[in-house]
């Protein structure tokens, strides 16, 4: 089986970038040729030299009558590659598409310009859809003006392939959105527990998305923290948390009012139910979480009492 990678997209949408990026990565320099078929010329050009370096070889297929199995075959026999890519014309359509027997597709990906997006969604869905439909990736890119719409863009993605990772990137890389549909628990339940991975989830969306929130009742398992010259009444507790390795390490949580903290233990555990405000307070130089303690008990510390984000 030859194995291939389909890289489908309007015109403009990154394609380019996505296969160079690709390409440059020392993963991807195995031995033998990479061939690389071009459905369309857009206005960025690969650079020689990083085709020279991954050895890529580049033909171009400008009409869709000639995107079938007797030319492509030519092409593979021509070659002999080790691995094809195909950067597909997103004004063919894909369902139309068909490829040698034994080509593989090992995978589909989709690429999105987030600024245009509603257009393409809206004059041109069957072609996306037929795109999108069996991508196992869909990169949208271009996001920095469109971050209140990402919600909806996943949505549309999702009603047509529900299985696609949907990923969205701004003019700084990957944008580590979390979406109320993706959190690990519940917002409408009467209580909200969060087990080890949801305090993680809940402690970083909490600093993008307080509203969420703001009213809401939780409890989770805690490690008490009691900073010098904290204000009396109040205490933090939160998990320890390793982001990337052993050595980093951070402690996780927001400041919680409870009259009895007093006498909570530096580092004792304790499970504690809170609900959820928006306050101000000096250490987070603004309004922030202020949990409010409905309960503190004494309890066991939990198995693992390290949380991780790697």
């Amino acid at each position: 089986m030859k194995p291939v990678y389909v890289i489908n997209g309007f015109l403009e949408s990154g394609k380019t970038e996505f296969i160079s990026f690709t390409l440059g990565q020392p993963y991807f320099r195995i031995r033998g040729t990479t061939l690389l078929i071009l459905c369309e010329e857009g206005e960025n050009e690969y650079d020689p030299e990083l085709l020279r370096q991954s050895r890529t070889v580049v033909e171009l297929v400008e009409n869709e009558a000639d995107f079938n199995p007797t030319h492509l075959t030519e092409l593979e026999k021509k070659h002999k590659p080790e691995r094809i890519i195909i950067e597909f014309n997103g004004m063919w359509n894909y369902k139309n598409a068909k490829l040698p027997w034994y080509w593989k597709i090992e995978q589909q990906i989709t690429t999105i310009d987030g600024s245009t997006f509603p257009m393409y969604y809206t004059n041109m869905r069957s072609l996306l859809a037929e795109m999108i439909r069996k991508s196992e990736m869909i990169i949208f890119n271009r996001c920095d003006n469109v971050r209140e719409e990402l919600n909806n863009y996943k949505r549309n993605i999702k009603a047509v392939n529900p299985s696609a990772d949907v990923i969205f990137e701004d003019a700084n890389g990957e944008i580590d959105e979390i979406f109320e549909e993706d959190l690990p628990y519940d917002l409408n339940q009467e209580v909200i527990a969060l087990d080890n991975q949801g305090y993680g989830i809940w402690y970083l969306d909490a600093m993008d998305h307080l509203e969420r929130y703001i009213g809401k009742k939780l409890q989770f398992v805690a490690m008490v923290l009691k900073p010098e010259n904290f204000p009396e009444g109040y205490f933090v507790p939160g998990r320890m948390a390793m982001t990337c390795c052993a050595e980093d390490m951070a402690f996780l949580g927001y400041a919680c009012e409870f009259p009895g903290a007093g006498a909570l233990k530096q580092k004792e555990w304790v499970k504690v139910t809170a609900t959820v405000a928006k306050e101000y307070w000096e250490d987070y130089k603004g309004e922030g979480p202020m949990l409010h303690a409905v309960s503190v008990e004494k309890t066991k510390a939990p198995r693992e009492e390290v949380i991780s984000f790697t």
